[in-house]
């Protein structure tokens, strides 16, 4: 079933981390299995903001937590061996959970190559890459993911994010959602449906050197958005023409670094609710995920099949 919602404030920033997370519990009843979250940050701009992990979570109750925390410290000197390699200063490491780090780094060179070699390790996937977008995602609700990785006082312009109700692929991080849009900075996709061409449409894109890190269909979404702005499409190019290139029933949001954009199929068999004024648009799968930033009477409205719209900061 699934969850998604996402908002952007037009023109000012605000506490999206606190915001999102009220909106993603909301939408619990929809997706208990992971939560994940991708917030445009007020960063400096400068650097990059890499997020990664090298495990999964084995749970906090697990036996095998220490045993596991040695393996996650090997890989973790593999990827600052291979950082060292490829030129890449980190400026700022946090490691936030035992598999789960960031890291603030200058980098000037090409973003493909890079993930291909970080992500050539063992175990080792790059949940994004961005100077404004912090993507984490995990197992439990809203709450619990939040207090994890101290997501409360996040400040930004947008975010969004996602319930998951696992149903295509395993309970895991690594078919959590959002998805980055690899191999580009600052682009992620969160998406409620069910994709009938996934197969097919993964064989097309990995021939031509694309990049999937799970067997979930959503990840397809983020994959085809990439390769077609690869080939220079705007992103609301790309969009539209997933309207055709994707089969099945789907309702999607995408994030970049100045923008938020959403897509309805031709079925308009998921639901979506949007509310939108001047400073602010906010939108999920429920209006109750709305409601629960903006208690007081406003007016909502449901798009019409196969539209696209994007939002600008």
């Amino acid at each position: 079933m699934c969850g998604i919602a996402g908002l952007i404030h037009r023109g000012k920033s605000s506490n999206v981390g606190s915001e999102l997370q009220l909106m993603l519990q909301a939408l619990k009843h929809r997706g208990p299995d992971s939560t994940g979250y991708a917030l445009y940050a007020e960063n400096d701009g400068k650097n990059f903001i890499m997020r990664f992990k090298v495990g999964e979570n084995v749970g906090e109750g697990s036996t095998s937590v220490n045993e596991d925390s040695s393996v996650y410290d090997k890989r973790k000197k593999l990827v600052d061996n291979m950082l060292g390699e490829l030129g890449a200063k980190v400026i700022k490491e946090d490691r936030l959970t035992p598999y789960s780090f960031r890291y603030e780094m200058e980098f000037n060179d090409d973003l493909m190559e890079f993930s291909k070699k970080i992500e050539s390790i063992e175990s080792v996937e790059i949940l994004s890459m961005g100077k404004s977008l912090e993507l984490i995602k995990d197992l439990g609700d809203a709450a619990a993911v939040s207090e994890r990785y101290g997501l409360g006082e996040v400040k930004g312009t947008h975010a969004i994010g996602h319930a998951r109700m696992a149903t295509e692929s395993g309970v895991d991080i690594k078919s959590a959602h959002p998805f980055w849009g690899y191999p580009f900075s600052d682009v992620s996709v969160v998406h409620n449906g069910q994709l009938t061409n996934y197969w097919n449409n993964r064989r097309v894109l990995e021939n031509k050197g694309m990049r999937f890190m799970s067997e979930c269909d959503s990840e397809l979404i983020a994959v085809y958005l990439a390769e077609k702005m690869r080939n220079g499409a705007t992103l609301e190019e790309g969009m539209k023409d997933s309207l055709t290139g994707l089969d099945g029933v789907f309702t999607y949001f995408v994030a970049t670094k100045d923008s938020l954009g959403m897509a309805k199929d031709t079925m308009a068999a998921k639901p979506l609710v949007l509310y939108e004024s001047d400073d602010l648009v906010a939108m999920g799968s429920e209006e109750i995920a709305i409601r629960s930033i903006l208690p007081q009477e406003i007016d909502t409205y449901d798009p019409f099949d196969g539209e696209v719209k994007v939002w600008q900061i």
